[in-house]
């Protein structure tokens, strides 16, 4: 059992020490992987990357007596609390601009959606509601990989799956994404 799953058990158990004892770590590999996404931003950009991982960390903890399995369910969390977040935060933007131009992005270089229009990452996000009603597992595999920035090595591991599987996973999700997001392009016009 790693460090991480016996404090995620001592939260569950109520141990109110345990999460002072999660942040540290846990909050360096977020902070850093946070900051590496926002560095590729225009200057200006109204999100840091220690407001987002607070953020997260605050709707992780926060609130209700939090129940994880394991570490990967604990990250699979932090990764739907992540894109959560983005889009708030893209929806905020995108309702101070309403008439802004469009932008199309392409989901061939998905990588984060750090950097992202907000219309886009509206779209997207509706996009990756219905696959999740069609296929949750298709849709945490994206929310790891999108949202929480992790590789399809991290992701697979997180899953408890093969790598190759993963990336099939992520093929057919990446194109029924891109699919659904297409549609939505279509209609704007």
């Amino acid at each position: 059992m790693t460090d991480v799953t016996r404090i995620l058990n001592a939260i569950e158990r109520g141990d109110a020490k345990a999460t002072d004892e999660l942040l540290p770590l846990v909050y360096e590999g977020l902070r850093l992987l946070a900051a590496q996404k926002l560095s590729h931003e225009p200057p200006g950009q109204t999100l840091q990357a220690t407001a987002l991982v607070h953020e997260a960390y605050i709707r992780l903890v926060g609130g209700d007596a939090p129940s994880w399995e394991n570490r990967g369910h604990f990250f699979g969390a932090a990764a739907e609390a992540m894109r959560r977040i983005l889009v708030d935060h893209a929806r905020c933007k995108r309702s101070q601009r309403r008439g802004g131009t469009h932008q199309r992005v392409e989901l061939e270089g998905l990588d984060s959606a750090v950097g992202e229009p907000p219309e886009y990452l509206v779209r997207l996000d509706e996009a990756l509601t219905k696959l999740d009603q069609e296929d949750p597992e298709l849709a945490e595999l994206v929310k790891l990989r999108y949202f929480a920035g992790l590789t399809l090595e991290q992701a697979a591991e997180i899953k408890g799956i093969s790598r190759r599987t993963a990336g099939r996973y992520w093929h057919y999700a990446r194109l029924w994404l891109y699919r659904e997001v297409a549609a939505g392009d279509e209609l704007d016009k």
